[in-house]
């Protein structure tokens, strides 16, 4: 007997609001995913964040994270320093696992747009060793046709394959269409996927429900194990969106600030190791823990 294959739908739509960031009056957050764990996991947080700062005065610094992994995506401008910047269309994960300092900070005026999100690890990679991925655009594999343009940055997709390491399986790829121009991909039926509109507008599932700029839309999963087809089409003036696809790994979380644990007094335990100078320094990486692609 032949399996029906999972033909994805919107099944939530929301518009999050815009409102002023912790990095001053030049930063606007949306915040994206924030407090729905149940519903989208293994997603905990993802940031809309831009920046237009217009001096000279730092903002930022560092700070420490462990329990989870930090997923990046630089769709504007530069971040960094010039041991390591990101420019736009690089992309980078982060396993801050057993704990890690990490430090965000701009001196310059300078003009971003980030996408960055918390994805758990799975239970048993909770403590995993630190480690970075860097992937730059040039090297992001990529198709092109017929108005239509996907960068994949982890995972599989359109016959692709990126070279990041994952512990939590996890498709993120950013789709172009032009106006009219269509794509029909497949994804893994059980993997919790929704779709991020930067710009312009998509349509999306065979019923061309219309996704808008700044609009997130869960779609439609399986528990079953099987593959299913994710329809989208470019809005009346084209549109560019990011595909966020990943398996849950169906097992809670303890959040508090910077940390994500399995139990509260391993959060405790965290913060007395990050007072106590027990958390080391991303720069400080070996080399055999850090992957330029």
């Amino acid at each position: 007997m032949e399996t029906s294959i999972l033909k994805r739908k919107l099944v939530n739509i929301k518009s999050p609001a815009a409102h002023r960031g912790f990095l001053g009056p030049d930063h606007t957050a949306r915040a994206v995913i924030q407090n729905e764990f149940k519903d989208s996991d293994p997603f905990i947080i993802l940031m809309d964040d831009f920046l237009d700062k217009k001096d000279t005065e730092p903002v930022g610094g560092p700070h420490p994270h462990a329990g989870f992994e930090t997923v990046s995506l630089l769709l504007e401008g530069e971040i960094g320093d010039e041991a390591h910047m990101m420019r736009a269309g690089d992309f980078q994960i982060m396993t801050a696992g057993s704990g890690i300092v990490h430090t965000e900070s701009i001196e310059k005026e300078s003009r971003m747009r980030l996408l960055q999100m918390w994805l758990n690890l799975p239970k048993k990679d909770r403590w995993a060793t630190p480690r970075v991925q860097d992937i730059a655009l040039g090297s992001v594999p990529k198709i092109v046709d017929n108005g239509l343009e996907i960068r994949l940055y982890s995972g599989e997709l359109a016959g692709m394959k990126s070279p990041i390491q994952n512990h939590t399986p996890l498709i993120v790829a950013e789709i172009h269409l032009q106006p009219g121009a269509e794509t029909r991909q497949q994804l893994n039926a059980s993997y919790n996927a929704f779709l991020y509109v930067v710009e312009g507008s998509v349509e999306v599932g065979d019923a061309r429900e219309t996704l808008t700029e700044n609009q997130i839309g869960w779609l439609s999963k399986s528990t079953e194990v099987g593959e299913s087809e994710l329809v989208l089409a470019g809005g009346s003036s084209g549109g560019k969106v990011v595909l966020y696809a990943a398996e849950p790994q169906n097992h809670p979380i303890v959040s508090y600030g910077p940390f994500i644990a399995d139990r509260e007094d391993e959060i405790k335990d965290l913060y007395r190791d990050f007072r106590q100078g027990k958390i080391g320094h991303v720069s400080e990486l070996p080399a055999a823990q850090r992957f330029s692609y």
